[in-house]
């Protein structure tokens, strides 16, 4: 066995943890963020040969999406040309018919940048921070109002830790914090409880979104693995978006559609 292999010996023999997939797609969503971090910190020499290879490597990338874009493609017609039709000395040349190609990949994932969905509910009413957020007066004399107390229901990850409570600004309650959605297939005109993995986005205020607030016709993402989607490649599909069609503080849970 070659020298310094022992990590896929031992993959080999045993396998790979049950979220080793899961971690790699978060690890490489963010090295985008440790490369910039990196970036900006090397200097001298290995800060020219750095940014000369992400260079190259964005370089590369802007080829690829060049190659999906939408474009004029020219193909060439097999049918031979009829005698009498064309001038003699077109008659040797092929004729070419022009299409336009844009991969449904590229456009899913451009979509999903600009955050654009078809969605259930298009427009919701706005909600103000003085609906959503409770003033928390602190301090000995109970001057300090610098805490707000988050009144709506909202969704923390299972690795959440709170901050030391003196210097908490935002206080999300532990009865307002929800995990799991009812989650309504409109194809299957069923309805699953399933459980969320993440706020994709609010679309009353980006602050709500980084706080996890749910108010009716946020986007939510939930954990469909239980239904047994598959993609067209056979891979199961673990996340789907679903919007949220109730007042969740109201009814005391999340109701939703999903998003296919």
């Amino acid at each position: 066995m070659p020298q310094n292999e022992h990590i896929e010996l031992a993959q080999k023999r045993h396998g790979k943890r049950f979220n080793h997939e899961e971690k790699m797609r978060k690890k490489l969503a963010r090295s985008s963020h440790s490369n910039a971090i990196k970036a900006k910190k090397l200097h001298g020499l290995k800060a020219k040969l750095y940014n000369k290879k992400r260079h190259s490597e964005k370089i590369q990338m802007k080829k690829t999406l060049k190659m999906h874009e939408e474009k004029q493609t020219k193909t060439h017609d097999s049918e031979p040309v009829q005698e009498g039709a064309v001038p003699a000395y077109l008659l040797d040349r092929e004729t070419e018919s022009r299409a336009k190609i844009l991969s449904n990949m590229v456009k899913q994932k451009r979509k999903e940048k600009a955050g654009k969905w078809a969605v259930p509910i298009p427009k919701v009413k706005q909600m103000g921070e003085d609906e959503v957020f409770k003033v928390m007066q602190t301090g000995k004399r109970k001057k300090k109002a610098w805490k707000r107390m988050v009144t709506k229901v909202t969704y923390v990850g299972e690795d959440f830790t709170r901050k030391p409570p003196k210097y908490e600004r935002f206080i999300r309650p532990m009865a307002l914090r929800f995990k799991k959605a009812h989650v309504t297939h409109p194809e299957l005109k069923a309805t699953f409880c399933l459980p969320m993995i993440g706020v994709k986005k609010n679309p009353n205020s980006p602050m709500y979104t980084q706080l996890g607030v749910i108010t009716k016709g946020t986007v939510i993402e939930v954990n469909v693995s239980e239904l047994g989607l598959v993609t067209t490649g056979g891979k199961v599909v673990w996340g789907k978006y679903a919007q949220v069609t109730n007042h969740p503080e109201n009814d005391g849970c999340i109701n939703a559609v999903l998003l296919v």
